[in-house]
């Protein structure tokens, strides 16, 4: 199962379809397809490839938007904090501050980024099944704004440290809804077979426990069903749930004054549509609008998944029986997610000069030992030869956090663009800093004459 409602075989958009469904793309007659206002071809020419390429602006306007359609459902208020997880990138992370977005983490390294970025401790929100008694010492002595909390176990740790440290920490419980997102069983996580929350029948009961223990100060609920959902109605189904829990803990006297609806919101990966913002901002302000909360949200995929690219540059064209394969430079430990998930991205010629040529099937592959390190089967592209760039679209969220060295190659360089200026953001890594924190043992090098 895909994580995206992809096209039907013989049915997917051509270049020019995917480039006209993101305004953030153009093809120039005379420089080839370009990010804003840079085109692409002088980014590789100076970095090489594969590349990663994130446009500033569209990150920007995407934000706006997303804020626009809930201003427009009358829930101004709400507060934004950037799913760190789906880019990490500094320069992601800064713009984000510039914005007046805070951040979503799920790590202390996400948490030192966020703030080495610029943002505030007050505007972060620390989620995650798994936090360390020493994540909590982190997150309670930078005193960010709220901590996520999924079990009675965390509850208890992060009590012992907010007494340690002489502080009252704002906590909201994340609730696991048991709603089915209809994403990818890999990045579902609403359901009751998940790890992530707390069980619906116990949120009653462990809220309360949350009250009784000293240094804490529970404030609401908070939830996340899943990643890049495509439809409005599990959201509808979440949020009426939440709702209705949020109405019992207040029947019972307890202090409700926030819910954290987490992320999710999908993209189309195909004709750069996903989610239409006012439906999701309808059904949330048509449940919660009325409740007196603050209200929080966490988007990531949503804000950076179409604003950022992987170029790459074709090694071979080849045939092999009645296969025809076009490998590029890029491979799955950069782009991991067509292995991973089966998830399709659009791939299009980056030189304007192969546009309008006929195009054929073709399976586009990377050069690692692996069957799976496959972009595309049957993807119909114009020939292409060696040099030849292509653009992976829409990869900027899930793409070079995920990435690793496996066979020994470099992470890519990684370039922004912001309007008609851009500049290096991550200089390729070089081959020998592989292995610069790795030793070997004095005693595998030495000879047997000297061990005698």
């Amino acid at each position: 199962m895909a994580d995206f409602s992809g096209p039907l075989p013989g049915a997917e958009p051509d270049a020019a379809a995917l480039i006209a469904a993101r305004p953030h793309l153009t093809m120039n007659a005379d420089h080839g397809l370009m990010l804003e206002g840079v085109p692409l071809a002088v980014i590789a020419a100076e970095l090489g490839s594969p590349c990663w390429v994130y446009g500033a602006e569209t990150i920007r306007t995407r934000l706006a938007a997303l804020r626009a359609a809930l201003a427009k459902a009358g829930l101004g208020a709400t507060d934004f904090h950037y799913a760190v997880k789906a880019n990490d990138h500094l320069a992601i992370l800064a713009i984000m501050a510039a914005a007046g977005a805070g951040a979503d983490v799920v790590s202390g390294g996400e948490l030192a980024r966020a703030r080495h970025a610029g943002i505030p401790a007050s505007h972060i929100v620390y989620s995650g099944v798994g936090k360390s008694f020493r994540d909590l010492q982190l997150a309670v002595g930078e005193g960010i704004g709220q901590v996520n909390v999924e079990s009675r176990e965390e509850l208890a740790m992060l009590s012992a440290v907010a007494e340690a440290a002489g502080r009252r920490v704002d906590l909201v419980l994340r609730v696991n809804p048991d709603v089915d997102a209809k994403t990818h069983a890999k990045i579902t996580t609403g359901l009751a077979e998940n790890k992530f929350g707390i069980a619906w029948a116990e949120v009653e009961s462990v809220y309360a426990y949350a009250g009784s223990l000293p240094g804490l100060n529970p404030v609401g609920l908070a939830m996340h069903i899943g990643s890049q959902i495509v439809s409005v109605e599990p959201f509808d189904t979440a949020f009426a749930r939440m709702a209705e829990m949020i109405g019992r803990l207040r029947a019972a006297g307890h202090t409700v004054t926030r819910l954290d609806c987490g992320g999710g919101i999908g993209i189309s990966y195909e004709d750069g549509s996903g989610i239409a913002l006012d439906d999701y901002a309808g059904v949330m302000a048509k449940h919660l609008g009325s409740l007196g909360l603050k209200l929080m949200m966490e988007p990531g995929r949503w804000l950076v998944g179409p604003a950022g690219l992987l170029l790459s540059s074709v090694i071979i064209a080849k045939k092999t029986g009645n296969r025809a394969f076009l490998v590029l430079d890029a491979a799955m430990n950069d782009l991991v997610r067509p292995a991973m998930y089966d998830a399709w991205h659009g791939i299009v010629p980056v030189a304007a000069a192969d546009f309008g040529t006929p195009d054929m099937p073709v399976d586009v592959v990377g050069p690692v030992c692996e069957t799976g390190d496959t972009f595309a089967k049957d993807r119909l592209l114009p020939a292409l030869g060696p040099d030849a760039l292509v653009a992976i679209l829409d990869a900027g969220a899930y793409g070079a956090v995920m990435s690793s060295t496996y066979n020994a190659r470099p992470l890519a360089a990684a370039a922004l663009v912001d309007g008609d200026r851009w500049t290096t953001v991550t200089p390729r890594q070089q081959v020998t800093e592989l292995w610069s924190r790795e030793t070997v043992p004095a005693w595998l090098t030495e000879t047997a004459g000297e061990t005698g």
